[in-house]
C-alpha cells in the first residue's frame, strides 16, 4: 500500500521532493498558495550562479560538483538546456593567500582536479574587457561553473512532478497543521478543506516560520536586492567575454551574471539583508541602494553605470542561524518533515535535494544529511560566501 504526503511549497525544495518521492512509489500532493512556481518563490528568479566555489568548506564543495553533474544530466535530457557552463570569475582583493573565500576555494578546487586558472589583473581587462579590475590583486576563473535559469528551471521541475503523477495544486494556500492523536497528519486550507497524509513536507521557504512559528529563532526571511541594467553593447556582456562573477565576495558581497537573451545583466548583493515580510506586495529595491550600485559599477563595470534599470527584484531568503539547510523530521511533531532554509545559496543544488530530502522522509542513510539536521541554535553564522556587509542604505523600501 502506498504513502501519500503533501508537501507545502513548489519551489526547488518541494518540487524536487515531490519528482522523487513519486519515483519511489508515494502519492504526492505539492501544495503552494499562488500559482506553481509561485513568482515570489525564492526559487524563481531570472538566473542563478551554479558554483562549487565554497571556501574551506570541504562539504559544500563535494557537494555542490554533485549537484553541477546534475545540471549536466538534466542538460542532456531536457528539451532546452537550463544550465549555461560560461564558468565564474572571482576576483580578490587580498590575493589567494589562505583564509580567504577565494584562495581557500582556488586550492580546494585543484585539489579535486578542477582546472581553476590565476588571473593577474592585466589577464582580467584583457580576457573580460569590461571590467576594469585594478582595486583587486588577483583573480580567479572557474570553468566548471557557470548560471542556470532559475525561472525556466523551476518550470519544468514542476512540469516533471506533474508528468511523474505529483498532483500539483496552486492558489492552495495552507492555514495550519492538521494534528491528531500526537501526530500531524496533513494540513488544513486557509480557503477551507484539508489534506490528509502520512507525512507532511514544510517546504515553504520564507514562509516556513510564518506557518510553524516555533522556528522562528533558528530560520527567518531577509530581502536581498537585484537590479537588472540594459547595457549599450549587450554583446559584450555574453560569454566568453563575460561569465558570471564575485568581486571579493565574502567581503563585499557583489556578484552578478549576464546571458538572458534580452541582453540584461543582473547585478546583486548577498549581504545582510534586511527583514521583510515575504508575502508583502511592495517590496522594492529603494534609490539610495540603486544608487549604492551605480558607484559599485563606476569604479569596477563602468559600462553599466549609467545603463537603464531594466527591472529589479527583492530576493527573499530563508536564512537559517548557521547558513545550513533544514532538512529533518521535526522530533516534536511526527509526521512533520521540515525541508527549507536555503539561506541564499539553496537553488544550485536542486539536483540533489530531492533525493537527501526523500531519503530523510523514509528514514535511510543519506552521506549529506548530517548537515541539515534538526539543531539548536548557537550563535549567528552564513555560508562562507556570505559577506556580513551591509549596502548602508534601507535597501528594501515597503
Amino acid at each position: 500500500m502506498s504513502k501519500r504526503a503533501v508537501i507545502v511549497g513548489s519551489g526547488v525544495f518541494g518540487v524536487t521532493a515531490a519528482i522523487e518521492l513519486r519515483g519511489r512509489g508515494w502519492d504526492v500532493i505539492l501544495l503552494d498558495q499562488g500559482a506553481a512556481p509561485h513568482p515570489k518563490a525564492t526559487s524563481n528568479d531570472l538566473n542563478r550562479v551554479i558554483r562549487a566555489d565554497y571556501g574551506q568548506d570541504d562539504f559544500y564543495i563535494d557537494l555542490g560538483l554533485e549537484a553541477i553533474a546534475g545540471w549536466e544530466r538534466w542538460n542532456e535530457t531536457w528539451p532546452a538546456p537550463a544550465y549555461h557552463p560560461d564558468g565564474f570569475l572571482l576576483l580578490s582583493k587580498n590575493g589567494l593567500e589562505p583564509g580567504t573565500f577565494e584562495g581557500d576555494s582556488y586550492r580546494k578546487l585543484l585539489e579535486r582536479g578542477v582546472p581553476v586558472q590565476v588571473l593577474e589583473p592585466a589577464e582580467v581587462r584583457a580576457r573580460f574587457p569590461v571590467w576594469t579590475p585594478d582595486d583587486y590583486a588577483v583573480a580567479y576563473f572557474n570553468p566548471r561553473a557557470g548560471w542556470a535559469e532559475a525561472d525556466a528551471a523551476l518550470a519544468r521541475l514542476v512540469d516533471l512532478a506533474a508528468e511523474a503523477g505529483a498532483d500539483v495544486r496552486g492558489a492552495a494556500a495552507v492555514g495550519s497543521l492538521l494534528e491528531a492523536g500526537g501526530r500531524v497528519r496533513g494540513v488544513q486550507l486557509s480557503g477551507g478543506g484539508r489534506v490528509e497524509a502520512d507525512v507532511t513536507v514544510v517546504a515553504a521557504g520564507p514562509w516556513t516560520p510564518r506557518l510553524l512559528p516555533w522556528l522562528k529563532d533558528v530560520m527567518w526571511p531577509s530581502g536581498q536586492p537585484i537590479l537588472y541594467f540594459r547595457p549599450e553593447r549587450p554583446d559584450e556582456y555574453r560569454a566568453p567575454r563575460f561569465s558570471p562573477w564575485a568581486a571579493d565576495l565574502a567581503n563585499t558581497g557583489w556578484y552578478g551574471i549576464a546571458g538572458l537573451a534580452d541582453g540584461r545583466v543582473k547585478i546583486a548583493h548577498h549581504g545582510v539583508g534586511a527583514p521583510v515580510d515575504p508575502g508583502a506586495d511592495d517590496l522594492v529595491v529603494d534609490g539610495a541602494t540603486e544608487r549604492v550600485f551605480r558607484r559599485f559599477l563606476r569604479d569596477h563595470l563602468p559600462g553599466l553605470a549609467d545603463a537603464e534599470v531594466a527591472g529589479s527584484r527583492v530576493c527573499v531568503y530563508c536564512d537559517t542561524w548557521d547558513g545550513d539547510f533544514w532538512i529533518d523530521h521535526d522530533p516534536a511533531r511526527a509526521g512533520l518533515v521540515v525541508a527549507t532554509g536555503g539561506s541564499g545559496h539553496g537553488f544550485k543544488f536542486a539536483p540533489v535535494l530531492g533525493a537527501i530530502i526523500a531519503d530523510v522522509v523514509e528514514g535511510r542513510a543519506n552521506r549529506w544529511a548530517h548537515r541539515f539536521a534538526w539543531r539548536p541554535r548557537s550563535g549567528r553564522r552564513t555560508e562562507h560566501a556570505r559577506s556580513l556587509a551591509s549596502l548602508g542604505t534601507g535597501e528594501i523600501a515597503s
